[in-house]
């Protein structure tokens, strides 16, 4: 699996963050960073409920 964010759309709302940490960290400065672009299976899960719980759709995963 191959997680992407359109950063053009993203907001940083911090609602993938809540999902799956592992993943998605929103830092002081305000932006979002994917701290694993390509995660394990074992958190297939919880990166679909974060791209599903995107408030403006920027996340998107292949694979």
């Amino acid at each position: 699996m191959k997680v992407s964010v359109d950063f053009d759309v993203c907001r940083s709302s911090a609602e993938c963050m809540k999902a799956c940490p592992e993943v998605f960290e929103v830092r002081e400065d305000g932006y979002l960073y994917i701290l694993d672009e390509e995660p394990p299976e074992s958190l297939r899960s919880q990166v679909e409920q974060a791209a599903a719980g995107c408030p403006t759709g920027a996340i998107t995963i292949e694979g």
